[in-house]
């Protein structure tokens, strides 16, 4: 199971860029009949928690209940030692909630279902044909570059529409580069390069050969930026609490009737039970999302006052 997890994690920062936290399940929160369950969590830009993927013990207790059996090394019929464990399509939602701005979209060039997308311009009188062929070669050069062992995926937006509107589709969609050629660029031999980690101000022009020698570091600096990005949020939205009134105050907003953006993770000496951490989930939402594998400090409960207690991090969640 710690092995999945750390999969899970390598996927999760590496080709989603959301950093994650990795740690066991409190008995409250483990899954139904397991003996223990590994998770990893990620915060979203609301500062509320994704459990992002779960990695599950279930000793024999799921065998014994369906019979499940095998041959063991003495001839004897034991109950079969089972895992579970699996992400799903929330790690969808959580790039979106990871990542996304107000102009939409922004996927991190590892999985992003196109990495560039070519725009043609096309002014009024210009000649429409010899835009297209000249974009048509550049796709093909691009096609024939390889990123992290892939041929980079590249989109020929040649739709007839205009420039602006296209552009603003690609930007809502994500696209990690936007290459926009008209009559100009192509007699300077040159694009105009937009990257979605950047505004639409930050767009340059640069010469086709250099956008071709530089095109795959450019998206590894999206992608690692991406990362930083989320790691830095995280950072400054994590807090370790000393007093009870203080974890209070950190998850309770301002304005109980329109909440603004509050919390984040708060990390505690914990050494309570069930039924406190049952009654800290209603009357303030929150619940304790991990016990992290990187923190082995020990110390006071913050409830209870219990000695040689371990950390939690408690958050808001989905």
């Amino acid at each position: 199971t710690n092995l999945i997890l750390d999969l899970y994690a390598t996927f999760a920062e590496e080709c989603l860029a959301i950093p994650v936290l990795r740690g066991e399940k409190t008995e409250g929160e483990r899954f139904p009949g397991a003996v223990s369950t590994l998770c990893i969590e990620a915060m979203m830009q609301d500062r509320k928690a994704l459990q992002a993927g779960t990695s599950h013990f279930l000793g024999q207790n799921f065998s014994k209940a369906s019979d499940i059996k095998f041959l063991g090394k003495e001839g004897k019929e034991e109950h079969a030692w089972t895992t579970s464990w699996g992400v799903s399509t929330r790690l969808i939602g959580g790039v979106i909630m990871c990542h996304g701005d107000d102009d939409g979209l922004r996927v991190p060039p590892r999985m992003a279902p196109a990495h560039l997308a070519i725009l043609p311009v096309v002014p009024k009188g210009a000649d429409r044909e010899a835009i297209l062929a000249h974009c048509r070669k550049l796709s093909d050069e691009l096609v024939d570059l390889t990123y992290h062992g892939e041929p980079l995926r590249v989109e020929l937006d040649d739709r007839d529409l205009r420039g602006g509107d296209k552009l603003w589709q690609w930007i809502k969609k994500g696209v990690p580069l936007t290459v926009e050629i008209g009559p100009r660029d192509m007699e300077t031999d040159s694009v105009f390069l937009g990257r979605r980690d950047q505004g639409r101000k930050e767009r340059r022009g640069l010469p086709r050969a250099e956008l071709l020698s530089t095109v795959t570091s450019i998206l590894d600096d999206m992608q690692a930026g991406m990362l930083e990005r989320a790691k830095k949020f995280r950072a400054d939205h994590s807090h370790v609490i000393s007093t009870e009134t203080d974890f209070r105050d950190f998850f309770t907003p301002a304005n109980a009737e329109k909440p603004e953006i509050h919390g984040g993770f708060a990390s505690v000496f914990w050494g309570g039970d069930a039924e406190l951490e049952e009654r800290l989930r209603r009357e303030l939402k929150v619940t304790i999302r991990c016990e992290p594998f990187d923190d082995e400090e020990t110390g006071d409960c913050l409830f209870t006052g219990n000695p040689n207690s371990r950390r939690v991090v408690f958050a808001k969640a989905y």
